[in-house]
């Protein structure tokens, strides 16, 4: 399987993939733990279909010393007990973020004031940051149909 388009040899893709690791670098600096990045990413990659980020933030996951067994139970986080109470409260913030188009009113409060209890305003401004970003990649890769499976961990820095 091959992509669509090879963005990784078009100046306009890589342009706009420049900004966004560059975002991505930002929220990576940020006190949100790194374990809650890769958390969220992967889940919102696992709901939009995006089998490249999938692919991508499993491994760096992995890389970053987060267990196989619970990035296995990602999808099915409501019912792992695994997870601490602030990554639930990531985790489902994550899942309304991403599903903007099939909830009526976007995110609830009941799902923000949860995600408040656990994260100070700088936390929450990455979470909601790294969310978008995730999204952004995952729209990409899924129009292109990029191809999962090669990718390296910490292979674009």
């Amino acid at each position: 399987m091959s992509a669509r388009l090879d963005a990784f040899s078009s100046p306009t893709a890589m342009k706009v993939m420049k900004h966004l690791i560059a975002a991505d670098k930002v929220l990576k600096d940020s006190t949100l733990p790194v374990a809650t990045q890769e958390l969220v990413k992967l889940r919102a990659s696992q709901i939009n279909g995006c089998g490249y980020c999938t692919d991508m933030h499993f491994k760096d996951a992995v890389a970053a010393g987060e267990t196989v067994h619970r990035l296995n139970l990602v999808a099915a986080w409501r019912e792992a007990t695994l997870f601490t109470e602030a990554e639930r409260a990531a985790l489902e913030l994550a899942e309304e973020g991403t599903r903007l188009a099939d909830a009526a009113g976007g995110v609830t409060d009941e799902v923000w004031a949860n995600a408040v209890k656990h994260y100070d305003e700088e936390q929450l401004a990455a979470l909601v940051s790294g969310i978008a970003i995730i999204n952004a990649f995952n729209r990409a890769n899924v129009i292109l149909q990029q191809p999962a499976g090669d990718y390296q961990p910490g292979q674009f820095g």
